[in-house]
């Protein structure tokens, strides 16, 4: 695996082969930036939007963290960073689509099928443990219908995509930008073992891109 002075190899190289070539893009970019969609996705190494969808700088906003997980809108004065990030896209962005992106064998959404880190505390697990207990309904569901084997986790995966949707849409500004059809939300899921997309549709299944 890659230590610091790799990837500082690695800079070096993108400054005078990619940066190279697109200088005059960034030198755009300088001025501000316009993405189009915003991508919430997982932390997970092997999951990186940009490459996955093979797009230029400054094409997409992306907010990622354990789990591809939104929040559902809470008012308090809490710090809520997926929050902020979600209204900086929505309002002062005013991004037309925003895609959230699960894929296969995510460890966030592992943990809250094993629960493993229930109950601990912060610094131990618990943070994680509490971000993931998100998923609880739709695990005891996936869980009632399927055990608890690798099946379940795969639908766990897909669940969580539907769990970040259902809770963007308890944002008032986010229903407001979709209810006005400036606004599109989407589910996908990238498998990573054979590189497959999938794309949620309307009756809720998710189908090859």
């Amino acid at each position: 695996m890659p230590g610091f002075d790799d990837l500082l190899a690695g800079y070096r190289r993108f400054h005078r082969e990619a940066w190279a070539t697109q200088r005059a893009r960034w030198s755009e970019l300088a001025d501000g930036q316009a993405p189009d969609t915003l991508v919430i996705a997982c932390s997970d190494s092997r999951v990186d939007p940009a490459q996955i969808f093979d797009v230029a700088p400054g094409n997409i906003f992306v907010v990622r963290n354990i789990a591809n997980l939104v929040p559902p809108f809470e008012p308090d004065t809490s710090r809520h960073g997926v929050s902020a990030a979600v209204e900086f896209a929505v309002t002062q962005l005013m991004v037309s689509e925003i895609v959230v992106l699960g894929h296969e064998y995510c460890g966030g959404c592992k943990a809250a099928m094993s629960q493993v880190f229930a109950g601990a505390a912060p610094g131990e697990g618990g943070f994680v443990g509490h971000w993931v207990d998100m998923l609880d309904p739709a695990r005891d569901a996936i869980i009632a219908a399927h055990g608890d084997g690798e099946q379940a986790e795969r639908a766990l995966e897909r669940e969580a995509v539907k769990v970040s949707l259902a809770n963007l849409r308890s944002f008032p500004f986010v229903t407001a930008a979709e209810s006005a059809g400036r606004l599109t939300l989407r589910g996908a899921w990238f498998g990573i073992r054979e590189g497959q997309l999938q794309l949620l549709g309307e009756g809720g299944a998710f189908h090859p891109a």
